[in-house]
């Protein structure tokens, strides 16, 4: 005999809001603290409560799904602990160093809490896999993942303990490997549709991951810490690190140019960037003022990887670099951008009133060696050091304009090719070819080849995603919930003495739903409370469909449904209760 559904009650969950002051300006990780989703245990380390664990679990299960249904990808589970001396053999243990949780056991064997998995699970396929014939091979994980982040902030999107989906792929060649690529595209954008979120799929840097192609998968908002570049008229979709500007050259004047100066993390570099202040844009006539705020670090880095990224003013550092005892700075790189013209260049000590030394440097200059670089590569491409402004020409079509919006990343896409197999020795033996083959191909006989297997890494950040869509939706009243992820899709609120009735009304939802909305998810607010607080929390919760048992309910029985998103409230008879749920979240 099949035992009756129990009913859903927010009494019978701990929800431990209220408590906290609202201040005048509120971020959606405060609304999170005080809606009771979290709790920050230490800094940049949060405690999952219930609500926001059931916001997990959905998001873990949506990307469970595309995972095993869209790529037929196998789940695994991933010690959290790594060697270090895997890490020294792929290359990478030195270079991200200052970001692991490093430790050593009792016998003084060194590991580390893993940020990635790379390592582990390339090792673990290269002792398994041995054929070509056990591939394409899909492995995936939802797992913790620890960095130790210098400032960890915005919550859960900064943090050093956090959850992620990583998905690890395993091809026989490159074109199998760039097809696998493009399935995982296509699974990405399924699984941020179902969450109806507007991402958008920007052209990255693979940075310390490795290879070639990466996308990351960005959820615009004024919050985020990248910056996203489209066009209004083509597909181009970029992120700001790897983005190239159209240069329109000006004509100098020695009061139109400005210089930034950096320095390298060794102190053995100093850098001058000059750069045009003052622009026009041809056919528009619009003028542009720049300054050293406008100054585009990846652009140096390109040509200055040690550069020291986080000095935003370098001027007083030189001074300690170029003098005494203790002097480390070797040379003087001058770059230039292409919106000065090359007189500038050749010539730009005696043309301008900007020294290429500040005055803090007063007698070490003469030990530096002062080198200059060109306004453009040795392919001849332009070099601009100046950020993509909104409105800048298209540089992949000739018709559009672009658009530089902020953006949080949910997640990123990596075709890793053989970056990880050829150094762990993650490889395969391929089938020996025909006689006739191997002549042709060789003029010998046929023999078998090993190759080093082709790889993708590919991850979404569950908890990001988490604390990147309470920021997108929330507004004044609370948090926003899409209905793919909410704690609860609908909530039932009545006063302390109408539980029996809100019972009824639960049937009936449940009853009439059918299977027309799969993902409803209900819970009656039974709690000790008044029904102006419970419709309170319900708008600091987020439930994407509020049904509240009030007045009208009392006068004439039918209820009313409120939809803060859509900015609805109706008074609905029960019998269709049903059915306008429904269709209010298919549009959540």
């Amino acid at each position: 005999m099949m035992l009756p559904r129990s009913i859903p009650r927010l009494s019978k969950v701990w929800v431990p809001s209220g408590g906290f002051a609202v201040p005048a300006v509120e971020d959606a990780h405060s609304k999170l603290v005080r809606a009771g989703f979290l709790r920050q245990s230490h800094a940049g380390i949060f405690h999952m409560l219930p609500l926001g664990k059931r916001v997990q679990d959905k998001v873990e299960r949506l990307v469970a799904k595309h995972m095993e249904e869209s790529l037929a990808a196998s789940r695994v589970s991933l010690s959290s602990i790594s060697s270090e001396a895997l890490w020294e053999r792929s290359g990478r243990l030195q270079h991200i160093a200052p970001e692991l949780f490093r430790f050593q056991d009792r016998k003084g064997g060194a590991y580390l809490l893993s940020p990635t998995h790379e390592e582990e699970i390339t090792n673990l396929v290269a002792q398994t896999v041995r054929s070509y014939k056990d591939l394409p091979l899909r492995l995936y994980q939802i797992t913790r993942k620890f960095r130790d982040e210098l400032r960890p902030r915005h919550g859960l999107l900064r943090g050093r303990e956090f959850t992620m989906k990583d998905l690890y792929t395993f091809d026989i060649d490159l074109k199998s490997a760039l097809d696998t690529y493009e399935k995982v595209r296509a699974a990405y954008s399924r699984i941020f549709n179902d969450m109806k979120l507007p991402v958008l799929a920007a052209k990255a840097s693979s940075g310390d991951m490795g290879g070639d192609l990466s996308h990351e998968y960005h959820l615009p908002s004024p919050f985020g810490e990248d910056s996203v570049i489209t066009c209004g008229s083509c597909d181009y979709t970029i992120n700001e690190e790897i983005a190239t500007a159209t240069v329109a050259h000006e004509t100098y004047q020695a009061d139109q140019v400005g210089v930034w100066r950096a320095i390298t993390k060794d102190r053995s570099t100093l850098v001058n960037v000059w750069y045009p202040t003052r622009t026009s844009r041809a056919g528009t006539g619009e003028v542009r003022q720049y300054t050293n705020t406008d100054i585009n670090i990846y652009a140096i880095k390109s040509l200055v990887p040690d550069l020291d990224a986080g000095v935003s003013d370098a001027t007083t550092l030189w001074a300690a670099a170029t003098e005494g005892p203790d002097a480390t700075a070797k040379r003087l790189v001058n770059l230039f951008d292409s919106g000065l013209p090359p007189s500038f260049s050749d010539s730009f000590e005696g043309t301008t009133s900007l020294s290429m030394w500040p005055d803090a440097v007063k007698t070490g200059a003469s030990r530096v060696n002062v080198q200059c670089h060109g306004s453009s590569t040795s392919g001849g491409k332009a070099l601009s050091f100046l950020r993509i402004r909104t409105g800048d020409d298209c540089p992949q079509c000739s018709s559009g304009t672009l658009n530089v919006q902020k953006a949080m990343e949910l997640g990123h896409t990596f075709h890793l090719g053989t970056r990880y197999s050829d150094s762990l020795n993650a490889k395969i033996s391929l089938p020996s070819p025909s006689p006739s083959e191997a002549k042709t191909a060789t003029g010998g006989s046929g023999t078998s080849k090993t190759v080093s297997m082709h790889m993708g890494c590919h991850g979404i950040g569950i908890s990001r995603v988490i604390g990147a869509v309470a920021e997108h939706l929330a507004d004044d009243k609370g948090l926003n919930w899409p209905v793919a992820i909410a704690p609860y899709t609908c909530i039932v609120v009545f006063a302390e003495d109408g539980y029996n009735d809100a019972v009824q009304v639960y049937k009936r939802i449940l009853g009439g739903s059918g299977d027309q909305d799969e993902r409803l998810d209900i819970v009656l607010d039974d709690r000790q409370k008044s029904l102006p607080w419970k419709l309170k929390d319900a708008d600091l919760i987020g439930v994407p469909v509020i049904v509240v048992l009030g007045r009208e309910w009392r006068m004439t029985r039918r209820v009313e449904v409120q939809c803060r998103r859509l900015n609805i409230k109706d008074i609905i008879d029960v019998d269709s209760l049903s059915s306008v749920i429904a269709e209010l979240h298919s549009k959540l």
